[in-house]
């Protein structure tokens, strides 16, 4: 006997929606990716995509989010594990050039990507905010090695600390320009021999 009741509705999947509007803002980058991009990523219309994100910023801060958790945290983790500061930096630096590469998603750093093509300051601050947390823990990272001899005492920590990131930085451009991760090995194993003996 039909009883007239209708079927359970199709239950909203935030986590594959987050993994969809993450591809699509790090291939576009936060300002080149439309609500129409957005919506045509994860099947829903643009009230559902309000009603489930808030905004297209509200949805980017939580895609930033997913990305350093699932992409991005390789540098923490590295320091973390690393004995010195040099051993964490190269590991990030050929890790960088694993990630960068892998043909599962799009080039480069999702973060420094959006950060280059967004004329949103708010964006672009809480992308630089990203970027220089990063700086200070390389740089934290490196004053304890000199603190504790393993650099020598004239090691200008900060100024380390901002060469490594503009090789990351640098490398996430040139990944997206067609760079093989054979290539972006060569220059994190060329940069490692600026670090000081």
């Amino acid at each position: 006997m039909v009883t007239g009741q209708r079927g359970r509705p199709r239950s909203f999947d935030r986590d594959a929606a987050l993994d969809k509007a993450m591809l699509a803002f790090w291939e576009r980058g936060y300002e080149a990716t439309s609500i129409s991009d957005l919506t045509a990523s994860l099947g829903i219309s643009a009230p559902s995509l309000y009603a489930a994100f808030g905004d297209k910023r509200k949805l980017f801060d939580e895609v930033v989010v997913v990305y350093g958790g699932r992409y991005g945290d390789f540098a923490s983790v590295a320091m973390a594990e690393e004995p010195t500061a040099r051993d964490a930096v190269r590991r990030i630096l050929f890790e960088a050039a694993e990630v960068y590469t892998d043909p599962a998603h799009p080039p480069g750093c999702m973060v420094i990507s959006a950060a280059v093509n967004t004329t949103s300051e708010e964006v672009a601050e809480a992308l630089r905010q990203r970027r220089n947390a990063n700086l200070l823990m390389f740089e934290s990272r490196i004053r304890a090695d000199v603190a504790a001899g393993v650099l020598p005492a004239d090691t200008d920590a900060g100024a380390l600390a901002r060469y490594a990131g503009a090789v990351i930085q640098g490398m996430s451009v040139q990944s997206r320009d067609g760079a093989s991760r054979e290539e972006l090995e060569a220059v994190a194993a060329r940069a490692m021999l600026a670090w000081p003996a």
